[in-house]
């Protein structure tokens, strides 16, 4: 057994860890932050709690100190394909319409909060084909999580919109290389498909260069109002 603390820094609604930060700690605790591992979010993520990782007969399971199942996590087999990339100039312009600045289900995001200057500050704006892209500089304090989180928000805001908040259900990431701190990365997003309260998407990060770094896929499921 092992455990994890999501510290309240790495929130995503009010007093709840943000679902791609508190995921990469998940897979880090299980020693797959750069592996096929995919992440369901049960509960919203205590802050400032020591969290329980215990192996299972199909994988981890991540408690509370009321033993409550927070999270679980499994082996995902299927691949996760990249979201086509976009220019730096594309994505500064999407990042310009970022519908989150002016209405934000949960503005202190660690992530994509406007009103969060110590967070990634990521702000994925619409493209004209219905997929999110913005620019990302990558703080110095750069970690496999860190890239986890920076892929979660931008899949998230391609289903989000003033009528509908969604939150993070199921991860998971392959992450192919690191950027190097203070790089500005690009991070597109795009939906896939929706069921009911389901909402599929992915999200992909790449270098300055282009190279590609990281790609997510994700499960969103729509908030009842």
């Amino acid at each position: 057994m092992t455990s994890l603390v999501i510290d309240a820094r790495h929130n995503g609604p009010p007093g709840s860890g943000n679902g791609g930060w508190t995921s990469g700690l998940v897979a880090g605790a299980v020693g797959a932050v750069d592996g096929l591992i995919e992440i369901t979010l049960r509960k919203p993520p205590p802050l400032e709690t020591a969290l329980a990782v215990t192996a299972t007969a199909d994988g981890w399971a991540v408690h509370d100190p009321q033993d409550a199942l927070i999270a679980s996590a499994a082996r995902r087999a299927d691949d996760i394909p990249a979201v086509p990339p976009v220019s730096r100039t594309e994505a500064l312009a999407a990042a310009g319409r970022y519908a989150g600045h002016a209405d934000h289900p949960f503005p202190t995001c660690f992530v994509c909060g406007p009103q969060r200057p110590d967070g990634l500050r990521i702000f994925p704006g619409r493209l004209p084909d219905g997929r999110t892209a913005a620019t990302f500089v990558v703080p110095t304090d750069l970690s496999p999580t860190v890239v986890w989180a920076a892929l979660d928000c931008p899949g998230g805001w391609a289903v989000i919109d003033r009528d509908q908040a969604f939150v993070l259900g199921r991860y998971a990431v392959a992450v192919d290389g690191l950027p190097e701190p203070d790089d500005e990365c690009v991070v597109v997003g795009q939906p896939v498909q929706r069921a009911g309260r389901k909402a599929l998407v992915r999200s992909s990060l790449y270098a300055p260069d282009g190279a590609l770094l990281a790609r997510a896929a994700a499960t969103w499921i729509a908030v009842a109002g």
